[in-house]
């Protein structure tokens, strides 16, 4: 906060080894977290931090800290800050991800009630009972799946070898509708503009918000298969032009290439390279020893 108004929030889940920390370790780590995202504003000025974790009030001043305390500790002393105990359920503004407010049923009950006479004050007009048209929804991209596993001839190929007994499709199987899957997932065809289509929706949705190759792969890979999967993904996503303009390299950049001043005379300058623990050959060899002039 900066002149009592909030500038920032955030969170982020526990990683594995993180769900075994104590829970002194847990509320340290997230100061240690805020400090780390936020270093910006907080570097060089004074700063305040509640927290309803009232040993993390005297962290400066104990004794026995293991060495993920201390290394944390190292961090924190670079800041200029106070810590404050700030009982939780006085926290009436808590963070709204992590404390969820449920209404009572007696509520609901309520509201329904007063819904009821509001609508009674409208005087709306009774009408014959009628009927709608029939409204059906189909699995659009589970159809096009289906009717492209048809017209591929590859997947009739594999449908023959399979009803041949070939062991060399063992991980593949037809179910009782007549459509291939692959070790429980289900085979796409290669059809460019349907592969497209399932692309699309993994990537460019408002559901899943531009994830990386990885992670993107890790979540189609559940449902769906087809040969070098994995790199036609990674080259979708190398292609988005959003991805490309807004997610920034976290690398750190290559410093400026110093290249050696040139010998002026043979041997001047040598090198030498020591390849060792390979297989023994004729000759009982088994290292090889390089040298650059």
């Amino acid at each position: 906060m900066q002149d009592n108004r909030v500038i920032a929030y955030a969170s982020r889940a526990l990683r594995t080894h993180e769900q075994n920390y104590a829970t002194h370790d847990l509320q340290l780590a997230a100061v240690v977290h805020a400090l780390k995202i936020w270093r910006h504003h907080l570097m060089g000025t004074k700063c305040h931090i509640y927290t309803d974790h009232k040993s993390l009030k005297y962290i400066f001043t104990q004794a026995d800290l293991n060495m993920r305390q201390r290394r944390w500790l190292e961090l924190i002393k670079d800041y200029d800050l106070d810590v404050h105990y700030h009982q939780g359920k006085a926290n009436v503004v808590a963070d709204a991800l992590s404390r969820k407010a449920h209404c009572s049923c007696l509520s609901v009950e309520t509201f329904n009630e007063t819904l009821c006479w509001e609508m009674r004050k409208l005087n709306l007009e009774i009408i014959p009972q009628g009927s709608l048209n029939h409204l059906s929804i189909e699995a659009t991209l589970w159809n096009n799946i289906v009717l492209a596993q048809q017209r591929n001839k590859g997947v009739r190929i594999i449908k023959q070898k399979l009803a041949q007994g070939e062991g060399k499709y063992k991980c593949f199987r037809i179910d009782h509708e007549g459509i291939l899957w692959f070790n429980e997932r289900i085979v796409v065809p290669k059809d460019h503009k349907l592969r497209k289509q399932i692309l699309d929706e993994a990537h460019l949705s408002k559901f899943s918000m531009h994830p990386g190759s990885t992670k993107m792969y890790q979540d189609l890979k559940q449902n769906f298969w087809w040969t070098r999967m994995k790199r036609e993904i990674a080259k979708y996503v190398s292609e988005c032009d959003i991805c490309q303009r807004v997610k920034a390299s976290h690398l750190k950049t290559a410093g400026i290439l110093q290249p050696l001043p040139i010998p002026s005379w043979k041997w001047e300058d040598i090198s030498m390279d020591f390849i060792v623990g390979l297989p023994n050959i004729s000759q009982r060899h088994d290292s090889i020893w390089v040298i650059v002039d």
